[in-house]
């Protein structure tokens, strides 16, 4: 979730002048990078518990799936060696954004400098990518493998880096980076939905367990949204459509109710627009329920 005004609560946020509530939201992902489940983790500031809550949710998945593969995706707030070696230990992949510094800089000057070399001759934005393995000075117990973007753009360097367990046979770093790491944006775009869609931005109650239930609901709301959007609605023209659009067109609809002693009957209008669309939905739910 996006930071919400907190109340009810006493947490303090670096980087914040004011009182912040901070939730993690973590979505499984269909279908996954190399060949397993992924969990993309949409916010970045989980702290030391971080190794805890992951634990916990690996532990629920593999309840239920106790073979699939699982890569945890995050960004650099996620970066740190004790979560990174549990996962080791636990058959848990990661990818996760790596902060820059003056020695990742370094690590990739020859590929910077082919890229502004090309940008200055096209006018346009280059990038160069190199796969190299890497440790911190003190903060790492081991070296890991670290994924460099050299890119030159707008006549400035913006050099970006990854961490990640996953192996050079299993995927390229270029890859890696462009079509697994960078596709966190369109998670950020999930959590935006379930955010302003579905309101789980209100987070105004007195107290802490308060606003957390009323997530909780936010939540479920968006998971039956999903099924219903990748159930029912599949072969629709809302089968990539935002919530806030399945809301609007196929639930907010007015009907007749009427009921008697023996059954309740709800009337809706012959000329609703997506009766065709709703039809299908009823359908393909029912099939599915089957």
């Amino acid at each position: 979730m996006r930071n919400r005004p907190l109340r009810g609560g006493t947490a303090l946020v670096a980087y914040f002048t004011r009182l912040l509530l901070l939730p993690a939201a973590l979505r499984l992902l269909r279908p996954a990078p190399a060949g397993g489940q992924a969990a993309a983790v949409g916010h970045r500031r989980l702290g030391r518990c971080a190794v805890e809550e992951i634990a916990r949710i690996v532990r629920q998945i593999r309840r239920r799936w106790p073979r699939v593969r699982i890569v945890l995706r995050a960004d650099s707030g996620f970066c740190r060696d004790t979560l990174m070696t549990w996962c080791e230990a636990n058959r848990v992949d990661y990818v996760f954004g790596l902060a820059r510094n003056a020695r990742l800089v370094a690590e990739i000057g020859v590929e910077l400098a082919a890229a502004e070399a090309e940008s200055t001759a096209s006018g346009k934005p280059a990038r160069r990518f190199r796969d190299f393995t890497w440790q911190t000075l003190n903060s790492w117990d081991r070296p890991r493998r670290v994924i460099g973007k050299a890119e030159w753009t707008q006549g400035e360097a913006n050099p970006r880096f990854i961490v990640t367990s996953l192996k050079p046979a299993e995927v390229a770093g270029q890859y890696l980076y462009e079509a697994i790491y960078c596709a966190r944006g369109e998670m950020e775009n999930r959590i935006k939905e379930c955010q302003l869609d579905l309101f789980a931005d209100r987070t105004s109650a007195a107290t802490m367990r308060a606003n957390q239930l009323r997530l909780c609901f936010a939540s479920m709301a968006y998971v039956l949204l999903c099924a219903l959007r990748r159930i029912g609605l599949v072969h629709t023209q809302f089968a990539q459509a935002t919530c806030a659009t399945i809301r609007l067109k196929l639930l907010k609809i007015g009907a007749q109710v009427t009921s008697s002693v023996r059954r309740v009957r709800i009337a809706m209008a012959s000329a609703h627009p997506w009766q065709y669309e709703f039809g299908i939905a009823h359908a393909l739910l029912r099939q599915a329920a089957a």
